[in-house]
C-alpha cells in the first residue's frame, strides 16, 4: 500500500476483487473539484495582482456600490449620512461660535444667525429640521446672517446630491432581479437519449410565477480546458452548445415547462466523446437564461452543470439545480 502511495500519490484508487472473483469494489471516488460557476450563478473567480488597476473601481463608484454585499451597502449608507450630518451641523455651530451667538443666545435684544441655537446639539437639531424639511419653527435663520444663507444653499445642494446617489444606489440594489431566479426551476437531471432519431442532450426549465417573461432566450456554454495544435493550453475554453439558435428554438415562450435540447451531431463538442471517456472528462455546462419580466425589467439567470456520473443509456449531469 505504501509503495502504491509513493508511486501514484494520494489520489490513487484501490481495486480489489470480490469473493466471487467476478466483480470489483472500488474505493471512494476522487474529491469533487471546485466549480467555475456555482449552481446559484455565482462565479468562483477572484482577481489578483491588479496593482494600480484597483483605482478603476473608484472611477465607477456607483456600480461598485451596487455590486457590494448588502451589509456593506447598509454600512456605507448609514456612515455617509452620519458623516454628512455631523459635518453640516459642525458648520452651523462654527458660524454661531464665531459670531458669538452661543453666549448671547438668551439676549432678547440680540439677533443671532440662527435663532435658539445654544450649543452643538441645538445646531444639529436645526440642521436635521432643515434637511428633513420638518420645520418646527422654533429654530430659523435670520436675515442678519449672509454666511448662514450661503451655507443653507450649500446644504440644500449637497443634501440633494447625497440623496440622489445613495437612494438611487439602494433602489437599484433592491430592484436587482437575482431573487427572481428562485422561481425559475430547472430539471434535477440532464440526460442524453434519443429524440427524433438523434442523440440529444436534454434538460427542462419552468417558470413558477404567473408573470410572463418577454424575449426569453436561453444559451449554453461548455467550459472545458484544451490544448491547441500549437501547444498552447487554454484552461477555461468556452464553447457554444447549440440549443436551437439556427431554428429559433432558443427563443422561449415560457408559460409552461419546456425541454431544452442540444443535438449531438458532428458540430457538437460531445461528438467525439464516448460513454467511457465521459467518466474521465472534466467540464462544466453553464446555462444562461435571459429575459424581461413585467415588474423588474431585465434579469439574467445562470446555472452551472458538471459531469457527475454515467448510467447505461444517458448521462446524468449535476443534481440539485
Amino acid at each position: 500500500m505504501s509503495a502504491l502511495r509513493r508511486k501514484f500519490g494520494d489520489d490513487y484508487q484501490v481495486v480489489t476483487t470480490s469473493s466471487s472473483g467476478t466483480g470489483f469494489n472500488q474505493a471512494a471516488p476522487k474529491k469533487k473539484r471546485q466549480r467555475f460557476v456555482e449552481k446559484n450563478g455565482r462565479c468562483n473567480v477572484q482577481h489578483g495582482n491588479l496593482g494600480s488597476e484597483t483605482s478603476r473601481y473608484l472611477s465607477d463608484l456607483f456600480t461598485t456600490l451596487v455590486d457590494l454585499k448588502w451589509r456593506w451597502n447598509l454600512f456605507i449608507f448609514i456612515l455617509t449620512y452620519t458623516v454628512a450630518w455631523l459635518f453640516m451641523a459642525s458648520m452651523w455651530w462654527v458660524i454661531a461660535y464665531m459670531r458669538g451667538d452661543l453666549t448671547k443666545a438668551h439676549d432678547v435684544n440680540y439677533t443671532p444667525c440662527v435663532a435658539n441655537v445654544y450649543n452643538f446639539p441645538s445646531a444639529f437639531l436645526f440642521f436635521i429640521e432643515t434637511e428633513a424639511t420638518i420645520g418646527y419653527g422654533f429654530r430659523y435663520i435670520t436675515d442678519k446672517c449672509p454666511e448662514g444663507i450661503i451655507l443653507f444653499l450649500f446644504q440644500s445642494i449637497l443634501g440633494s446630491i447625497v440623496d440622489a446617489f445613495l437612494i438611487g444606489c439602494m433602489f437599484i440594489k433592491m430592484s436587482q432581479p437575482k431573487k427572481r431566479a428562485e422561481t425559475l426551476m430547472f430539471s434535477e437531471h440532464a440526460v442524453i437519449s434519443m429524440r427524433d432519431g438523434k442523440l440529444t442532450l436534454m434538460f427542462r426549465v419552468g417558470n413558477l410565477r404567473n408573470s410572463h417573461m418577454v424575449s426569453a432566450q436561453i444559451r449554453c456554454k461548455l467550459l472545458k480546458s484544451r490544448q491547441t495544435p500549437e501547444g498552447e493550453f487554454l484552461p477555461l475554453d468556452q464553447l457554444e452548445l447549440d440549443v436551437g439558435f439556427s431554428t429559433g428554438a432558443d427563443q422561449l415562450f415560457l408559460v409552461s415547462p419546456l425541454t431544452i435540447c442540444h443535438v449531438i451531431d458532428s458540430k457538437s463538442p460531445f461528438y467525439e466523446l464516448s460513454q467511457r471517456s465521459m467518466q474521465t472528462e472534466q467540464f462544466e455546462i453553464v446555462v444562461i437564461l435571459e429575459g424581461i419580466v413585467e415588474t423588474t425589467g431585465v434579469f439574467n439567470v445562470e446555472e452551472a452543470r458538471e459531469k457527475q456520473t454515467i448510467s447505461r443509456y444517458f448521462l446524468i449531469l449535476a443534481c440539485n439545480w
